[in-house]
């Protein structure tokens, strides 16, 4: 054999012979590893980690918890865009390899080469799955061996739709999302199948780095990544280049709040949570339970849009306060600055009051920095509320001035106006009066600023709206709508009262002498609440409203109770104004409907009980008649008689309540097909200021939600029952019925004309 040859062979048995060795080694190693991989059952049967989701009584979602924000969605209803953006920007031959794709190992070997370290991955759709489920993230070729050898299995076992199915549900978005389907919610708030190409394509981006992609965190990364993944699918024939400008034109509105729930029910939303986490501690966050309440949308969305007013017009009537704080702009270099929104980021918006850094201003207008890059330009009609604080004269702590951080807001017509964000606090709560079922619920102003649930958690003295009990427990002892009471002034020594000598008045220090008890309940007069709960007996009377649902202990035997000086909260007072309303039952209210598990079988559901049931009754039926029929007297010519004259019905009834020095407001009543109950007051008691009541405080909130659910809704009337007489009521000077009502003992042949009285508005209580 020629020397020349010879050389030449040597090396090429050689290569050939390392060659052998190294297949042979890697058929001993994948003889030894692939028996060993771990089972596939985990894809096979995919139980992802759904969290648990609360949603009303039609089926809207309110919000939803757990570590994993998920939703599994079918690969059939994947639209074609959102894979083929997936696959332009992670795995364009994914439909071609056998789980690795050796074209892009080979280009990320030469690539590391050349780079000189492990910088280019080249994993497939079905490598990042076996990771995923199986496998650490640690760069080591050990770990990329076994990624390799679990995606052979996973192809071998899986057909290409499966294992992209499983990519779609699985992979980790940022914002605590996994998958596309939860992803599409949390960055659009819409579902997957309403994406447009842009929405997808920058979703198709995350995958790569998260953070790094992540539209909210750092929106140029994200859309330069988007640009990428378009160009991608362009030039992979995906999308036309008409397609792809389109794309690249269209603005994108990115959700900032990522934890606001799709309606305004976090109360609500907590409730529920607690609810579920009770009765199925060990797993309530993973298991994808479906917690379905009693709410209703539209009741809930009309509860929170009136609570939201009502606080808003009480902290208007009562001037602004000026500047919420102040920021240094001594650094900022434009007013396009990016540190603009880092100062920003201590002020969260509160809803629609989004606060912004005031940047100049004179007598005319402000100029203020908005979160995101927009200039707000108040003046005229926006600039009224503020203008105190505009001028030099003002508080230096308060006046705006550049660097003053205000809140914004537009009104009906889009145009910016200053607010700020109230003091006040407020609580509403609506039930179903026959069955309990909670309609709606607000337990505060914002969730964000204080998760404490007013409707539940705040014991106050409810004042005058205590007063039905008091007038309800007088039927039992013998007196009538129209039994003569005096309203003249009293005194007691403190052995009565149970603390110090006592002279109470009045709300507006006058006294109009004898007068009905449907009149006095009418007009809310204190003096005759006194005496009322004097000749019934405390101790009769604080026995007797625990059949509404209050506690005995939260109302002493004192005489102060017919003020209301005891404690009570929100859902106590509708429990105990819905037996007025459905006839004289007590009903349990109930904000969870049922619990369903990820199948939809139901694991638990409530029993609510039902007014009819005479087990439950709490009061006889007569005297739920002649209550009602004085509250409504209330809504008609009494304290709260703009609810009437609002909503144009005559089959309205409730009781406005303001406390001694003005420290809460109520208003409390029903329609037949719902009771309701508004407050609101400051979380450390203070004064609420110079005539607001709960005429003026709560019932406008009460009357704007009962303008929504009560706009279709006819009137109704509760049915007399047996045992209820009319007498002709002569002398009510066009006040009040022409016929008074009485339980059929104690009815009289004829009625005396009502003594004369000053039937003009007072303004309340």
């Amino acid at each position: 054999m020629p020397t020349a040859l010879r050389w030449l062979l040597y090396p090429l048995v050689v290569i050939l012979g390392l060659a052998a060795m190294a297949v042979a080694m890697a058929a001993v190693v994948l003889s030894l590893t692939y028996p060993n991989l771990p089972s596939l059952e985990i894809l096979t049967d995919y139980r992802p980690k759904v969290p648990l989701r609360v949603y009303t009584a039609d089926g809207f979602l309110l919000g939803e918890f757990g570590e994993e924000r998920r939703a599994v969605v079918s690969i059939q209803d994947v639209p074609v865009i959102m894979k083929q953006a997936i696959l332009a920007a992670e795995d364009e031959r994914f439909y071609q390899h056998g789980g690795v794709d050796t074209q892009g190992v080979l280009r990320a070997l030469y690539a590391n080469l050349v780079s000189g370290g492990k910088r280019q991955g080249a994993s497939t759709i079905t490598q990042q799955v076996a990771k995923n489920f199986f496998l650490s993230s640690e760069k080591t070729y050990t770990r990329k061996l076994y990624e390799a050898l679990l995606s052979f299995k996973i192809e071998h076992n899986l057909s290409k739709d499966q294992i992209l199915e499983l990519y779609i549900n699985q992979i980790f978005l940022g914002q605590r999302a996994y998958g596309f389907a939860a992803a599409a919610q949390i960055y659009f708030g819409k579902p997957l199948g309403e994406l447009t190409l842009a929405e997808a394509a920058m979703l198709a981006g995350l995958p790569k780095a998260p953070s790094t992609f992540n539209p909210v965190i750092n929106p140029k990364r994200a859309r330069l990544r988007q640009q990428y993944v378009l160009r991608r699918m362009n030039e992979l024939g995906f999308i036309t280049d008409a397609q792809q400008e389109v794309a690249l034109q269209q603005p994108l509105v990115i959700k900032r709040e990522v934890n606001s729930t799709p309606m305004h029910a976090e109360f609500v939303t907590e409730m529920a949570r607690q609810i579920a986490a009770e009765r199925f501690p060990d797993d309530v966050y993973t298991r994808g339970l479906r917690v379905y309440t009693t709410i209703v949308r539209e009741d809930q969305e009309a509860a929170y849009n009136s609570v939201r007013r009502g606080v808003m017009d009480y902290d208007r009537r009562h001037g602004y306060r000026g500047a919420e704080a102040y920021v240094d702009l001594s650094e900022i270099k434009s007013e396009q600055d990016e540190a603009l929104d880092e100062l920003l980021l201590e002020f969260q918006d509160a809803e629609d009051l989004h606060p912004a850094i005031v940047l100049d201003v004179d007598s005319k207008r402000i100029r203020a920095y908005r979160r995101g890059g927009e200039i707000v330009t108040v003046s005229g009609e926006g600039l009224k509320f503020a203008a105190r604080m505009i001028d030099d004269k003002a508080p230096p702590h308060k006046r705006l001035r550049r660097g003053a951080v205000i809140r914004v807001q537009t009104d009906d017509k889009d145009t910016w106006r200053i607010v700020q964000l109230p003091e006040a606090e407020a609580a509403f709560l609506a039930a179903d009066p026959h069955d309990g079922a909670i309609r709606a619920l607000v337990g505060g102003f914002d969730f964000n600023r204080s998760q404490f649930n007013h409707v539940t958690q705040a014991w106050r003295q409810p004042g005058s709206s205590f007063k039905p009990f008091i007038y309800s427990g007088a039927l039992e002892k013998g007196f009538t709508p129209a039994s003569v009471i005096n309203d003249e002034p009293i005194s007691f020594p403190s052995s009565v009262t149970g603390s110090q000598s006592w002279e109470p008045k009045n709300y507006d220090g006058k006294y109009e002498g004898p007068m009905r008890m449907r009149t006095a309940l009418a007009k809310s007069k204190n003096m005759v609440s006194i005496r009322l709960l004097q000749a019934s007996g405390v101790r009769f009377v604080q026995d007797y409203v625990t059949r509404f649902g209050f506690e005995a202990s939260k109302h002493p035997p004192y005489l102060t109770m017919a003020l209301g000086a005891g404690s009570v909260t929100p859902w106590e007072m509708v429990t105990a104004y819905a037996v007025f309303a459905n006839g004289g039952y007590r009903i349990r209210p109930y904000v969870v409907r049922e619990i369903q598990d990820d199948k939809k079988q139901v694991l638990a559901r409530a029993e609510p009980i039902t007014a009819g049931d005479e087990t439950l009754r709490a009061i006889d039926p007569r005297n739920a008649y002649l209550m009602d029929s004085m509250l409504r007297d209330v809504t008609i010519y009494g304290t709260a008689a703009r609810a009437s004259a609002t909503l144009k019905r005559h089959d309205l009834a409730g009781k406005t309540g303001t406390t001694n020095e003005h420290v809460d407001a109520w208003f409390c009543g029903y329609q037949q097909t719902v009771v309701a109950c508004s407050w609101i007051g400051f979380d450390q008691p203070r004064n609420l200021g110079s005539g607001e009541t709960g005429g003026t405080a709560a019932l406008p909130t009460w009357i704007s939600y009962m303008a929504k659910v009560l706009k279709d809704v006819p009137e109704s009337f509760l049915p007399a029952p047996e045992g209820v007489v009319a007498v002709a009521s002569p002398g009510n000077s066009g006040k009040g019925p022409a016929e008074e009502l009485f339980y059929q003992e104690n009815a009289p042949a004829e009625l005396e004309p009502e003594p004369p009285v000053d039937h003009s508005i007072k303004p309340e209580d």
